[in-house]
């Protein structure tokens, strides 16, 4: 099957044992080949996964972040002979069911990254995380400073990226930061970046996983974005 199917399914997982289990069944029903990532997780997840059949679980044995655990899932479905893969995070808040919204906005011939804009990320929502919304306007601004595209939820994980050309970005990020700096350097490489809007379910207080450090990944997200604009500036001054 995964040789015949041109577009995986991602899923980097860390320390969501209660919630991965019916996010891959999900995901599973809608035929695609599932590579699941455990980045190193301390909690039932690893036990969880390798209870599914019909997946690749993959497993890191510490933790080394969201961005590498993409990568072990973007070269396990590339060497599996798929040509582009969806991601989506493991915590529930991305809807499977959306997953053919990207897929059917993809130009088969095109070697595009498609976003998943979320809806309903505004200040009527409760449940969203003030650390969310200020998080995706502080990263949309410096994403195109940096000399990026102008994207409206550049912090979105639920995307479709092509294989085998992001792999070849460079991209040094290792943990959430991967997220932002590949949509700098996708065009800088001239490749596609587009939006479809899709839901975006937030659990109550109290109730939802979260592995976002505000400051410190507010800090690391500073620190990738000045690294990308000293880069942009040096090339235009080489010029």
């Amino acid at each position: 099957m995964m040789q015949n199917n041109r577009i995986a399914i991602v899923i980097p997982v860390y320390n969501h044992g209660r919630q991965i289990t019916p996010v891959v069944r999900e995901c599973l029903a809608l035929g695609h080949p599932v590579f699941v990532v455990d980045d190193g997780s301390d909690d039932e997840t690893g036990t969880a996964i390798d209870a599914v059949d019909g997946i690749v679980a993959l497993h890191h044995p510490r933790n080394l972040g969201k961005g590498a655990a993409l990568l072990t899932g973007f070269k396990a479905a590339r060497d599996a002979g798929c040509r582009a893969a969806v991601t989506l995070d493991g915590d529930g808040q991305h809807l499977p069911a959306d997953i053919p919204l990207l897929t059917a906005a993809r130009d088969p011939d095109s070697r595009e990254i498609i976003i998943g804009c979320r809806r309903g990320m505004n200040a009527d929502n409760k449940n969203v995380p003030w650390t969310s919304r200020f998080g995706r306007g502080f990263s949309n601004f410096w994403v195109r400073v940096a000399g990026g595209p102008r994207v409206s939820d550049s912090q979105s994980g639920f995307r479709l990226y092509p294989l085998p050309e992001v792999l070849e970005l460079g991209v040094r990020a290792r943990r959430y930061q991967f997220e932002v700096e590949v949509l700098v350097l996708a065009r800088q490489h001239n490749i596609p970046v587009r939006e479809v809007e899709v839901q975006v379910v937030y659990q109550k207080r109290g109730e939802r996983v979260s592995h976002f450090r505000p400051w410190t990944d507010f800090l690391r997200n500073s620190l990738t974005f000045n690294r990308l604009i000293w880069s942009r500036l040096f090339r235009i001054v080489g010029k």
